[in-house]
């Protein structure tokens, strides 16, 4: 239907309109930046620290790597949490997005010594600690800032006027407060322990920068002479290098095979060192040969075992990755792999291997050098965790911290309650240095938040220790150091306790247990009362995404191509409670809904004349529309709040394409053409709340089209999120208009599978009370015939209506075609019948697959039944 336009909107001038009318596509690029600046300079995202924590809403961002650049998992996490707080933003508290990055110490050292060598041909030794620190505040100068930018192109609402970092004044203040007074309760101490030690970096590293890999060795099984007898103990092990630093040889008590040894002594070759014979039940008499050596200084569980029994704790392998004394000087100085080649052929020689096999198993290396891990004990710092674990504990399992999904909660408790002590210290240069002096003349230890000038027993001089803390220790001051603590600031009164912490699953150990620990011990309360666990995004073969392995997909990419409402829709649309491949298909989804959301809005607000938004309830589809808009802020309403992110993106994208855009908008557009105000207005009025619906999951968008709006007091950034109004919900205008749909549903679908030409107008006649509703012929291009008209026999019956022939239909050809979708579909209902009944798929396929298949199974009996009758 053409139509003339209509007189000028009083709320939109001539430049405005003129404006919208030359619009006829969205462009993302031009949007996203202008609106993106509006916010910034409006100061929507940088909060008065006001009011309680409780009529606020807070969410402390994880800190990015100052070396890091945007990838797909910051890009989900970052959106989650910025749907959430646009959502609290828009429903009137005060939102602090907590802003900034962590120096992140092995990796930013690392990028830097690497520069250093391949540009320069030096090293940081070469400069002297303080030079190469400088160098690296340089770098973070220069490059520390890029991915803050990159999240601006996300649409991220960070408070970008308040950015911390993990270094600066403040933050280190708050650091050397902690480990002062874990100190001073006796909880962090010195001692020499087992750690994960990196002959890359020639530090201890945590577990979080450890990977395995599996890796296929040789099991050696070497024979130990038992002491006064002919016997031997034969061991096996993958790491014949490390028998130099050999303790003792354990067997299982209830071992019969060796039950009269236990308390013996073997020898250990090629040292000759006695060995005690231990029993305990860790050794599993099923492995192997039952005995084990037991390897205090260079495996994990034996240095747990050694301490048990009490036994001596020796080390063969230096922090350099070589033999070290005692062992015999023959060996010492070769590298750990040299010197098993040599550690074997002298046990050949001698006859001591047994058995040699291949032995594929899991292996540690570094995930910052590459390097094998090399455990040692070594004389580090460490933090004892029992007392902090306990609080931490409790406030989890009484639901004080939400876990969610809830199967994280079990995880997370099973290991705080078998918890280690943390080793806090790093053998590196950049980062926070430990707050402790030594003096050599009288061995005294200080701890203190400032240097001291001197010994205050001697009067020496005092020596600093070299090391640096763990980049986790300073993290799990967050929440609280972020908002100024220890000083008693507004912010900190303001916005702690946080309300939400979203994150992958790798970390909930190493940082969300830490900061809930750390919360409780210094700020008094928990760090936040909710944590997301997030999926995460793999490529889309199912690997890990990887720039090294060429699986990684930059989500800048595909902002560059496709938008950013693009991206979040796609990424929350995909997320799940489970890992999940990237979908291209979804992230178009979302470019598709947002050029959707454009025209259908530009339609309306170009034909809306002086209507003001006010909702319309005389004709029966307006009814329907209001209720199905009211339904649908309730589903994403709680989707949200419920961190179902994936269900509150498709049902924007149902609602908005199907019932708004398919079906309201057809049903109604003749009306709005014809200058009927009931119809403009309630369109508007449905357009603005189904805008604001959408702002939380699309910003960029839903901001560009509110701006055209008629009347807006402010940007729809800070504008009311709807709330559900269950008196709108009509069931009665549902069902009649929901039959109407399905009928038209039902006829659209015949005339495809008939091949009648969309331009072609069915005739028919109603063969069944009730008769279809008058909307049904325009929707569907269908005339009714004169009432009374019976002369015609029928060549099909769709639902309560008879097709009648015409000139143009030819009974045979489309009862063929008909009948070879019946058997198409007959086909594909037996298909997932035999799916469906195979209880191995039913049993462990995910449980959306099955439902999936479920769906379908309905669908296609449905439309063979449709068919049949």
């Amino acid at each position: 239907m053409r139509h003339s336009p209509r007189k000028l909107a009083a709320f939109v001038d001539a430049d405005r309109r003129k404006t919208l009318e030359a619009k006829t596509r969205y462009d993302a690029g031009e949007v996203e930046t202008r609106i993106f600046a509006s916010w910034m300079d409006a100061g929507y995202f940088h909060p008065d620290p006001e009011g309680a924590p409780e009529d606020n809403y807070s969410i402390a961002v994880p800190p990015p790597n100052v070396t890091g650049s945007l990838h797909m998992g910051h890009a989900l996490n970052g959106t989650i949490q910025d749907a959430m707080a646009r959502k609290r933003r828009m429903e009137g508290r005060r939102v602090k997005w907590i802003l900034g990055t962590d120096h992140a110490g092995i990796a930013t050292q690392s990028v830097v010594e690497k520069k250093l060598r391949t540009e320069e041909g030096t090293s940081r030794t070469d400069l002297g600690r303080e030079a190469f620190v400088e160098r690296v505040w340089e770098w973070r100068e220069t490059y520390g800032a890029r991915i803050i930018e990159q999240f601006k192109a996300l649409g991220a609402s960070l408070d970008y006027s308040d950015e911390r970092f993990t270094l600066d004044d403040g933050y280190v203040k708050a650091v050397y407060r902690v480990f002062k007074q874990l100190f001073e309760k006796g909880y962090i101490y010195r001692d020499n322990y087992m750690v994960n030690w990196d002959p890359g970096s020639h530090s201890a590293i945590s577990d979080l920068e450890v990977e395995n890999r599996e890796v296929t060795d040789t099991l050696y099984s070497i024979d130990y002479p038992v002491e006064g007898s002919d016997r031997v103990l034969t061991v096996a092990t993958v790491r014949p290098e490390t028998m130099l630093a050999d303790t003792a040889v354990a067997v299982n008590p209830d071992d019969a095979r060796y039950r009269d040894l236990v308390g013996g002594h073997c020898e250990l070759p090629l040292v000759g060192r006695r060995l005690p014979i231990i029993a305990d039940p860790y050794v599993d008499p099923e492995f192997g040969t039952g005995a084990l050596k037991i390897t205090p200084g260079h495996d994990p569980n034996d240095f747990d075992l050694g301490r048990k029994h009490g036994l001596e704790e020796i080390s063969a392998i230096g922090p350099d990755g070589r033999i070290i004394d005692p062992a015999p000087e023959r060996f010492v100085g070769m590298e750990a792999a040299a010197a098993q080649e040599a550690v074997v052929a002298e046990l050949r020689d001698l006859g001591l291997i047994s058995a040699e096999e291949a032995y594929t198993h899991s292996v540690p290396f570094s995930h910052r050098s590459g390097e094998r891990i090399e455990p040692l004990i070594s004389l580090q710092w460490f933090c004892a965790m029992d007392e902090l674990a306990k609080p931490a504990i409790d406030v989890v399992r009484d639901d004080r911290v939400r876990i969610h999904p809830d199967r994280w909660k079990k995880v997370y408790l099973d290991w705080m309650e078998g918890i280690r002590p943390w080793c806090v210290s790093r053998q590196l240069w950049w980062g926070h240095q430990l707050p402790v002096w030594y003096c050599d003349a009288c061995e005294e230890t200080y701890v203190a938040e400032s240097e001291p000038e001197s010994c205050g027993a001697c009067g020496g001089e005092l020596r600093r220790d070299p090391d640096v803390l763990d980049t986790w220790f300073s993290s799990a001051l967050w929440p609280f150091a972020t908002l100024g603590w220890p000083d008693d600031t507004p912010e900190l009164r303001a916005f702690y306790p946080t309300d939400l912490l979203s994150t992958a699953r790798d970390i909930i150990y190493l940082w969300v247990a830490r900061m809930i620990m750390s919360g409780l011990e210094f700020a008094g309360d928990v760090p936040f009362h909710d944590v997301y666990i997030h999926s995460v995004i793999q490529a889309p073969d199912g690997r890990r995404m990887s720039k090294s392995l060429g699986t990684g997909i930059d989500p800048l990419d595909e902002i560059s191509e496709h938008g950013a409402d693009a991206l979040r829709f796609g990424l929350l649309a995909m997320s799940s409670s489970q890992d999940v491949r990237f979908s291209q298909a979804k992230v178009e989804q979302g470019r598709d809904l947002a050029n959707k959301l454009w025209n259908a809005s530009r339609l309306i607000l170009l034909n809306a004349g002086d209507a003001e938004p006010a909702p319309a309830g005389e004709r029966v589809e307006d009814r329907w529309i209001l209720s199905r808009l009211e339904r649908a802020t309730e589903t994403i309403g709680d989707c949200l709040d419920g961190y179902d992110f994936s269900h509150a993106a498709l049902e924007l994208y149902r609602f908005v394409w199907s019932e708004l855009c398919d079906w309201y908008l057809e049903i109604v557009k003749p009306r709005l053409y014809e200058d009927d105000d009931a119809a403009a207005a309630n369109l508007l009025h449905v357009l603005e709340r189904t805008l604001a619906l959408a702002h939380p999951i699309m910003p960029f968008v839903s901001e560009e089209i509110w701006s055209y709006l008629p009347d807006r007091e402010a940007q729809l950034v800070v504008s009311a999120f709807p709330a559900a109004d269950p008196e709108r919900v009509d069931e009665a205008a549902e069902e009649e208009i929901g039959a109407a749909i399905e009928l038209t549903r039902s006829l659209r679908r015949w005339r495809e599978l008939a091949d009648v030409a969309p331009g072609k107008v069915l005739s028919g006649r109603a063969g069944a009370d009730p008769a279809p509703h008058p909307l049904v012929g325009a929707l569907a291009r269908f005339e009714f015939a004169a009432e009374g008209d019976t002369g015609s026999e029928a060549i099909a019956t769709v639902g309560p209506i008879e097709i009648l022939p015409s000139d143009e239909l030819d009974p045979d050809a489309v009862e063929a075609r008909l009948e070879e979708r019946r058997e198409k579909l007959r086909s594909e209902v037996e298909r997932g019948e035999r799916k469906l009944a195979n209880d191995g798929f039913v049993a462990k396929a995910p449980a959306e697959v099955v439902e999936e298949e479920r769906a379908k199974l309905a669908a296609y009996r449905a439309e063979l039944e449709e068919l049949s009758g």
